[in-house]
């Protein structure tokens, strides 16, 4: 069973400095976010260093099913975490660490015309979204599934937004640059990835809450991590006061008190 909170006693940040290289194996959508906690996690540890491999969360759990040797596995859903679980590749429980939101994106200059999701099923119009079992195509496709059973948008609606799909990408961060440099229209990300450096390239609509599924990012530690100590304390300061604050700041629903 996942839980949002770590286990009674758990610390939220490692008491005793840590040493040695501390492997991350993390969603794309957590780039910014991870980077900063890596950086902010170092300084706590002047002995500690942090390697990331951040992919799309189907890639990681492949990389780790294929030997990859990892301390720490961040997913961008619950899926990619069973799958790793039923694999034996994560070692205990999981802990849901952050959430995050569904936003549609389009150029700055919006050549598409875009005013809301109803348009993504405008012919013509040009789309860009990931391969389906990636988490954020996953989200994608349940959110068109809630629309086409809404009269407001038709039972048809999925087939006819599929219909203007011209790429799919290996993780959201590639659907952002293609949206970024004007080869799609449009494009459903997460609103984390909408970036300080993304932003002025980027026009940002809402999805509603009716049709917007709310992701959800389990942690857990990887089954014969080289620096399971190390690993560990990753988590806790993930889910420290200061941990939960960077994710705030990179547009992250915290599950804990930022700090």
């Amino acid at each position: 069973m996942t839980s949002s909170l770590p286990p009674t006693g758990a610390p939220t940040a490692n008491a005793v400095p840590m040493t040695g290289e501390v492997t991350v194996f993390a969603a794309a959508s957590l780039t910014d976010a991870f980077n900063e906690i890596g950086e902010r996690f170092r300084a706590a540890n002047p002995g500690a260093r942090v390697a990331f491999n951040f992919a799309a969360s189907t890639q990681l759990v492949t990389q780790l099913d294929q030997g990859a040797r990892a301390d720490v596995f961040a997913s961008a859903d619950q899926t990619q975490m069973d799958r790793a679980k039923r694999a034996g590749l994560v070692d205990g429980a999981e802990i849901v660490f952050a959430r995050n939101r569904l936003v549609l994106i389009a150029p700055a200059n919006n050549p598409g015309g875009i005013s809301g999701p109803t348009d993504l099923a405008r012919p013509g119009l040009k789309i860009v979204t990931s391969q389906p079992d990636v988490p954020i195509g996953v989200y994608t496709q349940d959110m068109l599934d809630r629309m086409s059973r809404d009269p407001a948008f038709g039972p048809g609606f999925k087939d006819r937004v599929s219909a203007n799909v011209v790429s799919l990408e290996a993780n959201v961060r590639q659907i952002v640059a293609k949206v970024q440099l004007g080869e799609a229209d449009a494009g459903i990300v997460y609103r984390s990835d909408v970036t300080p450096q993304a932003a002025p390239q980027l026009r940002v609509f809402d999805i509603p809450d009716d049709f917007s599924t709310v992701a959800t990012y389990p942690i857990a530690a990887v089954r014969g991590a080289p620096n399971s100590v190390g690993g560990a304390a990753f988590v806790a300061f993930v889910l420290s006061p200061v941990g939960q604050g960077i994710l705030t700041k990179w547009n992250f629903v915290p599950v804990r008190p930022a700090g």
